[in-house]
């Protein structure tokens, strides 16, 4: 029996199956099918020659979620909310990221005014009842959404993450009275505060929640068609994995699924590399995406913002998300000139239909991939495990709009796109390093996705970490990843007090409410072992719009103690304590993860591998500042552990291509890492 993993990107969909008898991994990689994500998924199955019957466990993770938000695809939506509060989501936040744009311009909500309806009903912030819910108001919204043909309604009243009753009266009103529509309750979603945010992400819920149902619908039915009949799982944002059922009513928690699992493997190849502090970076075909991870954990937070830019607020998303900086650079990403004639590489991607121009699938866009191929990095016979073989030709033909745009060469032209994706990736780099105040010095670069080993070695050497890791599979790693995961639940409750009036008794008790939570939600769920669970609290300083988490040892916390921990981690966030002002605990959150089993890395095996026989026919690589360089080329499967070479060196496997650098030095761990650093 074995454990199988999907993961569906822009432009290639992976798959990777650990058999636990054997202890061996079977891949497959396949371009993805955006108009039948199903069928992307399905043809990696039968690719790889699995035998269904022998899958007892099955975990799945995509892009099924933002690319529906991102491209507007998702249903005619509604809000019912708290009388007063219609234009909450017009209203949003004042901040401003890009000050001094006399032209900025706001966020357009997902629901037009229109569809945004009020209610009488009102909780106050500790969820006593000042106005009863009156029901007979949302008759006026049913008529109004059969009218109006809508297909999904969320509910977000005020107070709601303090009493949610109201809330659940109306979703039950609703259900009874517009079957086939779908309903979202905000506190169903989050019990956290701050209005905007919990109705923006109760929206975006309901706005992606009948694709989701449709899709797994369409999956669950492939999938029962070739034979698989096991528990069936999706990948969360916060790191963990969640049933089909759970997923399909709560799909905004799948929003960064794929990047999620990425980072988990990143942690857990950290450790076994010992490098607990990492930097991860996965170039994929359409976008990249970076985080960090100290001490063996990722950062998971609940104040992610969705498009967020450096001059745009974005769309708050008040569910647990691993921190990840996501930007418009991969693989597929299109190189082109702005109406200043400055040349820009992304957002736009070329996806996997009809993909970059070298495909040979109709693309006639120049490429990141195309560049990589011009310049020598890539194998035209040899990409994608020789699935199909890539044409310089037509790469050539593309690029040369970027040359006659700058009034150079082809070669010239592929070398400034490599240059400037690099600039952008340096600079999502930095966000999750140096401004959140890491010094990249005392962290690993692990990369990932199939084009995360190309650029690796020259961005871990701009920004200065210790060393650069290129896993096994890297092509595959958000894939391998989930199955290093395990079913995870956040559950969060704010319930703003002061540390004075604070009995740890009461503590204790809030805590337990939740634990007891945690467990009706794994017995319902079932099949996993023992359930764990970490206890942390929001602090902040009175007066403080943010707060700080501090993490909780309910066996011999008290006062005093707790009170310390905050003040220690403001003072690591901030540079400063306040020891003498009050102090406030705002929100509650415990993290119930299940225990299943995990696939195991072996040692690389050095029979049958060796450096002679891992030797392929050199090619001459163009480095841009460094010049061009006759560049020794091997197959990675047959590199031995314990292999050491000075760069320049590409090394070839079927997922991905990695790139070392003149001046630096590749070696084979005993896992079968390549390891980068400076010679």
């Amino acid at each position: 029996m074995g454990r199988l993993a999907t993961d569906i990107g822009g432009t290639f969909t992976d798959l990777v199956y650990f058999d636990e008898q054997s202890g061996a991994l079977s891949v497959a990689k396949s371009l993805s099918t955006p108009r039948d994500l199903t069928r992307g998924v399905l043809h990696t199955v039968e690719q790889a020659g699995l035998d269904a019957r022998a899958v007892d466990y099955f975990v799945h993770g995509g892009t099924t979620v933002i690319n529906a938000i991102t491209e507007r695809t998702g249903a005619r939506t509604a809000l019912v909310t708290t009388e007063g509060f219609r234009d909450v989501l017009e209203i949003a936040r004042g901040n401003r990221p890009d000050l001094y744009n006399l032209r900025y311009r706001k966020e357009v909500p997902f629901v037009p005014r229109r569809l945004r309806f009020e209610v009488r009903e009102r909780v106050d912030a500790r969820g006593r009842v000042r106005v009863p819910l009156h029901l007979e108001d949302l008759d006026r919204v049913v008529e109004a959404c059969r009218a109006q043909e809508v297909e999904a309604i969320a509910i977000q009243f005020l107070h709601s993450y303090a009493a949610p009753a109201h809330e659940a009266e109306a979703e039950a009103y609703l259900r009874a009275r517009l079957p086939g529509v779908g309903i979202t309750a905000s506190h169903e979603i989050t019990r956290e505060w701050r209005e905007y945010e919990r109705a923006n992400t109760a929206v975006l819920n309901a706005y992606v929640q009948p694709i989701v149902q449709r899709y797994f619908d369409t999956l669950e039915a492939g999938l029962d068609a070739l034979g698989l009949a096991c528990p069936m799982m999706a990948m969360q944002s916060n790191g963990g994995t969640t049933s089909f059922g759970w997923a399909r009513a709560h799909p905004i928690t799948l929003l960064e699924s794929g990047p999620a699992a990425g980072v988990n493997g990143a942690a857990l190849i950290g450790r076994l590399c010992g490098e607990p502090n990492v930097i991860y970076l996965d170039i994929g075909g359409t976008t990249a995406k970076c985080s960090t991870v100290e001490s063996g954990e990722p950062k998971v937070t609940t104040d992610y913002r969705l498009e967020a830019t450096r001059i745009r607020y974005g769309y708050p998303v008040r569910v647990p998300v691993i921190d990840i900086v996501e930007i418009g650079a991969g693989g597929g990403s299109i190189a082109w000139f702005d109406e200043s004639g400055a040349l820009c590489v992304g957002p736009r991607s070329a996806g996997a239909d009809p993909g970059p121009a070298c495909y040979g699938r109709g693309g006639t866009e120049p490429t990141v991939t195309d560049a990589k191929l011009i310049t020598g990095v890539l194998n035209p016979g040899n990409f994608a495990g020789g699935q199909f073989s890539l044409d310089v030709g037509l790469a050539r033909a593309a690029m040369s709009k970027v040359a006659d745009g700058l009034g150079c060469s082809v070669d010239e032209a592929a070398v400034a796109v490599i240059r400037l994706v690099d600039a952008n990736m340096i600079n999502a780099l930095k966000l999750v390093s140096i401004q959140r105040g890491h010094d990249p010095r005392d962290f690993a670069l692990m990369v990932g996705g199939g084009g995360g080993a190309m650029h690796g070695a020259s961005l871990g050497r701009e920004l200065g970490v210790k060393e650069i890791a290129v896993p096994r599979f890297p092509g595959l790693f958000s894939a391998w990843g989930m199955l290093a995961t395990a079913p995870r639940r956040d559950f969060v409750r704010s319930a703003p007090q002061r540390a004075e009036a604070l009995e740890i008794a009461d503590l204790r008790a809030l805590f337990a409410e939740l634990q007891a939570e945690a467990e009706r939600y794994f017995a319902a769920e079932g099949g996993h072992g023992a359930v764990a669970c970490d206890c942390h609290i929001d602090m902040r300083y009175a007066g403080q719009e943010h707060a700080v988490t501090v993490p909780l040892d309910l066996e011999g916390t008290t006062r005093e103690t707790l009170l310390d921990a905050f003040h220690a981690a403001h003072e690591r966030a901030y540079t400063f304590r306040l020891a003498d002002t009050p102090v406030e605990l705002v929100t509650f959150r415990l993290t119930a993860t299940a225990d299943v089993a995990r696939p195991e890395l072996t040692p690389w095996s050095a029979e049958g591998r060796s450096a002679e026989a891992a030797a392929r026919a050199p090619r001459t690589v163009d480095f841009g500042e460094d010049g061009r360089h006759e560049t020794r080329v091997f197959d990675r499967d047959l590199l031995p552990p314990g292999f050491a070479a000075d760069g320049p060196v590409i090394v070839e496997e079927p997922s991905s291509t990695t790139l070392v650098c003149p001046g630096q030095r590749v070696r084979v761990d005993e896992l079968g890492f390549l390891r980068i650093a400076e010679a």
